[in-house]
């Protein structure tokens, strides 16, 4: 079924609380956003853009209230590069959940995410539960991909996968799954993951995601780690995360070798009073062929006064590349409860290459969020960024949110 189709029964859907009767509702959000920036993608020249988002939700569409539809997508129009009217359907899906109590499914376009691979499809998802201590989950159909002037894939795109999880377990979370991608009728990924969560002693988190790469026969992604809480205001925090970059087999870039990537993470997050907290933390990265770094960092948040929130970070990076090092501080004024004005400065030093010397980027900003009413809210933001490229280089949007 096409999108055109699809919405056309969705619509459907939404109209049958009408004609038998039944109180359905629909709530969500609109979003209209003025936005002027540089776009890099047309030499540099200004754009102003004019975009609409909308994100909602209709339930109460059967008498069980089982039947749900939502939504969520953004049209925009360039006004001064020639691009014109864009836009793109994020997902739009029915869901019917507790099917015999057992079978939760959804059709349309919808994000699908399992520890083995995430996308976004026209199709299905089915999940079949309470039979046991494992519950599976089955999912299929066109795999949806966004290019620059709107969708890019076509009907020879698919993507589908497997899963099965832990069901009923207070403490533990845990899945085990499959995922595989078509390219016009090609095999382009094939993976396999699992993920685990596990809670114990009240005070401690044990967590884990792995995905292997059945075409390769590798592991392009591990993670685990630890979380402790000797009390309620302190987090320790230690992590191994390891990557190994892997195309779609379709792709030319699949040709080209690449590096292993590896980080040891230990970091700390403390709590003093209200008024102030403190963070540190420390990260030794490898990149393969020898190349190591060694990364510190450092935060504090202070409330000097209630409506006033400062937090400065600092980070120093040494060994590949040299020793270079960065700071974002930042100011937040909450007026009244209705009002609040934020600003800050990032300021960092990177190098692109060992032939080159040290280059400075900066970014500042401001901005403020009005509330008008209980359900509208306007906002705003301007920046300057600041780097080799660029001497100055100003954008900003404004916007207006509407809750139904």
């Amino acid at each position: 079924m096409g999108m055109k189709g699809l919405s056309t029964t969705l619509l459907c859907l939404l109209l049958l609380p009408a004609a038998a009767g039944w109180a359905g509702e629909i709530h969500g959000r609109s979003s209209t956003q003025f936005q002027s920036f540089n776009n890099e993608l047309t030499d540099d020249r200004r754009e102003i853009e004019l975009a609409e988002y909308l994100r909602f939700a209709a339930t109460g569409l059967d008498k069980e209230g089982k039947l749900t539809v939502q939504g969520y997508g953004r049209v925009s129009q360039d006004f001064t590069n020639g691009q014109g009217t864009n836009g793109r359907l994020y997902y739009l899906y029915a869901e019917y959940r507790d099917f015999l109590n057992k079978i939760d499914t959804r059709v349309g376009r919808q994000f699908v995410n399992y520890a083995a691979g995430s996308t976004i499809i026209d199709g299905a998802q089915i999940d079949l539960k309470n039979v046991g201590p494992v519950a599976f989950s089955v999912m299929g159909g066109r795999d949806v991909i966004f290019g620059l002037n709107g969708e890019a894939s076509s009907t020879s795109n698919a993507a589908f996968g497997l899963a099965a999880y832990l069901s009923g377990f207070r403490h533990t979370d845990a899945e085990v799954s499959w995922f595989r991608k078509f390219d016009h009728g090609d095999c382009s990924r094939d993976i396999v993951g699992g993920t685990i969560k596990q809670y114990l002693l009240s005070n401690l988190k044990l967590y884990g995601n792995t995905r292997f790469d059945l075409v390769s026969e590798t592991f392009n992604e591990v993670l685990g780690g630890i979380k402790y809480f000797p009390t309620s205001s302190l987090i320790l925090t230690g992590e191994y995360y390891q990557s190994y970059p892997q195309f779609d087999t379709t792709s030319i870039y699949s040709v080209f070798a690449v590096d292993r990537y590896q980080e040891y993470v230990a970091k700390a997050d403390y709590t003093i009073n209200d008024r102030i907290s403190v963070n540190g933390g420390y990260t030794h990265e490898e990149f393969g062929e020898g190349g190591e770094a060694d990364v510190w960092h450092a935060g504090i948040g202070v409330r000097p006064i209630e409506p006033v929130r400062l937090s400065v970070e600092y980070d120093q990076r040494h060994g590949y590349y040299g020793r270079v090092g960065g700071v974002i501080a930042e100011i937040g004024w909450d007026i009244d409860k209705n009002s609040l004005v934020e600003g800050g400065i990032n300021w960092d030093a990177y190098r692109r290459d060992s032939l080159t010397g040290e280059e400075i980027a900066r970014r500042y900003w401001l901005g403020g969020r009005y509330r008008l009413a209980k359900n509208m809210a306007l906002s705003g933001r301007i920046q300057d960024d600041v780097n080799i490229r660029f001497e100055s280089n100003f954008s900003g949007r404004v916007v207006f949110d509407y809750d139904f």
